[in-house]
């Protein structure tokens, strides 16, 4: 018995150092990632422009079609269940303010986050995956190219461009949305719920949207490139790896979202 609870308790520490040693390899990534960004072009190795274009169209143009129907699609979602629930009090026509704040506090940036994610973070992971055990990092090492530089600071930057505007059209999607259902349901103008939501929202709510999708671009970024550079065991690994950084991506999504929320709103 007292094996078994010194087996258990040697498991927890090294999960609990593997974390810790994860954490700080993010880090790492992220202040080299930034180092380049600023500091590249003094060093003659800039970021270079083209590649971080190439980037904004695979994570965000490439993107716009699914997210602008999924949002829409919350915002319906929303509709129905708010107008279902406050017309047991026959308040159904403030269903407007809670589409309006819940879209632009929540689920725009959450939506945008997750679906960026699945496509973009799987991506980097299955890239980045197949170049090491391709060995083409380290050809890129005995060129005299930095990996980091080359690779990842054009996506973070593509990122932090590209999510934040995705989050502001799936807002409107999302609001477009809830807009079609409630003229339907409740007879509401498009411009009668238009002035609504313009009354109800302030610059802080669609702000604590924006700021999240920064916070969503970066860990998905960060977690596909980590997950992309630690691929060992050929295609199988490859796999594994484009897996894990979709999973641990959405967690870490959904998991800054509750903190953000937590605080924000306090």
């Amino acid at each position: 018995m007292a094996e078994a609870r010194l087996m258990w308790v040697e498991q927890l520490g090294r999960r609990t150092l593997g974390l810790v040693a994860e954490a700080g390899y993010l880090s790492a990534l992220l202040a080299e990632s930034l180092y380049w960004l600023f500091v590249g072009s003094f060093q003659r190795q800039p970021v270079r422009v083209s590649a971080v274009f190439s980037e904004m169209m695979r994570a965000g143009v490439n993107a716009i079609p699914i997210v602008f129907l999924l949002s829409f699609s919350i915002g319906i979602m929303l509709a129905i269940q708010g107008i279902h629930t406050l017309r047991t009090f026959g308040a159904e026509s403030q269903v407007v303010i809670g589409i309006a704040l819940s879209i632009t506090r929540e689920f725009g940036p959450l939506i945008t986050g997750i679906v960026v994610a699945g496509r973009t973070g799987s991506a980097l992971a299955a890239r980045i995956g197949t170049m090491v055990v391709s060995e083409e990092i380290d050809a890129l090492r005995v060129m005299g190219i930095q990996p980091v530089r080359y690779l990842v600071s054009p996506v973070l930057l593509a990122m932090l461009v590209m999510l934040p505007a995705l989050t502001v059209m799936a807002d409107f999607a999302g609001l477009l949305g809830g807009a079609v259902y409630s003229a339907l349901d409740l007879g509401i103008s498009y411009g009668a719920y238009a002035d609504r939501v313009i009354s109800v929202l302030k610059t802080g709510d669609v702000l604590q949207g924006l700021t999240k999708s920064c916070v969503f671009a970066t860990i998905v970024t960060l977690v596909g490139v980590a997950n992309g550079f630690s691929v060992s065991g050929g295609a199988e690994g490859v796999g594994r790896a484009t897996t894990r950084s979709v999973v641990l991506a959405i967690s870490g999504i959904v998991i800054a979202d509750m903190v953000f929320t937590w605080f924000l709103n306090r």
